[in-house]
């Protein structure tokens, strides 16, 4: 039993509604599908801004869809994460300002996008992070355009995968940078929430055994090397819910043009995530930087 219940609180979908679209702020944007290569058909929203650079968002796991984390049917992750909901078209609002076209994309088994079992926290998603970029990229509006991630937490967990994993990642001669929002991996995650050894182990079995996910080891690190797009690492220096040497040791793995920017922020691991709808600056100067 207790298995089950960790297995669910981890890796089960459905805790991610689209609860708001980009009208609500003044953004101009159509509606799009496109499909992974293994055939999983992705929902999200293109937002228009110019046609010669576009970022591709990758949201955080299991809590989370495009437009963010609503505290409406979370339980107890309500107020463990933030304590109001998360708006990412906040930020979505000064990249467009700027001259970014966004495609925020549901992950699979998150929001609108094909439910196809459980959230692997990137392994798997590593898939819809390639098409992703794949559909920006066969755009006919974008034909020239350069393009840059962001990807935050598993988001963040399945570009690096995708990075050390899918040889079309690295085919992308216009994708041309990164932002790593608080890398996170599930062991580190589980540990941070206070649940004892027995339970987590349990949690683990059970996945294993009836949800063909293994969750165990050190997740997407070992592929940080194969990263090829210069890279900014933000992480809240407060935040509970993550070990700070991993970060740290995910961040001397990079081997291409990298910068640390340490938050100093309340201690949650949402504060970073509301950071970026209020902090234009270091994100326009990063992307702007790599993405001419």
């Amino acid at each position: 039993m207790f298995g089950k219940q960790i297995s669910d609180l981890m890796i089960k979908p459905g805790k991610s509604p689209v609860f708001e679209t980009p009208d609500q702020y003044g953004l101009d944007y159509e509606d799009v599908t496109f499909q992974t290569s293994d055939g999983v058909t992705l929902s999200g929203w293109l937002l228009k801004g110019g046609t010669d650079k576009v970022i591709v968002q990758s949201h955080f796991g299991v809590q989370c869809s495009r437009c963010g984390f609503t505290q409406e049917g979370k339980g107890m992750m309500k107020n463990a994460l933030w304590t109001s909901d998360i708006h990412f078209l906040e930020h979505a609002q000064y990249l467009v300002a700027a001259g970014y076209s966004v495609l925020m994309y549901d992950m699979r088994n998150h929001g609108n996008s094909q439910q196809t079992g459980w959230v692997s926290w990137g392994k798997v998603e590593r898939k819809d992070v390639v098409a992703a970029v794949r559909y920006v990229s066969e755009h006919p509006n974008f034909q020239q355009a350069n393009i840059g991630l962001l990807s935050i937490c598993m988001g963040q967990g399945a570009s690096v995968f995708a990075f050390g994993i899918e040889k079309e990642m690295q085919s992308f001669a216009r994708l041309k940078t990164m932002i790593s929002v608080q890398p996170l991996t599930y062991d580190y995650f589980v540990k941070a929430m206070g649940l004892p050894s027995f339970l987590i182990n349990s949690g683990n079995k059970y996945n294993k055994k009836h949800r063909d996910t293994d969750l165990t080891g050190d997740s997407f690190l070992p592929y940080v090397k194969s990263v090829s797009v210069p890279t900014l690492v933000i992480q809240n220096e407060n935040d509970p819910m993550t070990n700070i040497d991993m970060v740290k040791r995910f961040y001397r793995a990079l081997t291409v043009e990298k910068e640390m920017l340490w938050l100093d922020l309340e201690k949650k691991r949402g504060a970073a995530y509301a950071w970026l709808g209020n902090n234009p600056k270091p994100i326009l100067n990063w992307f702007d930087k790599y993405i001419k």
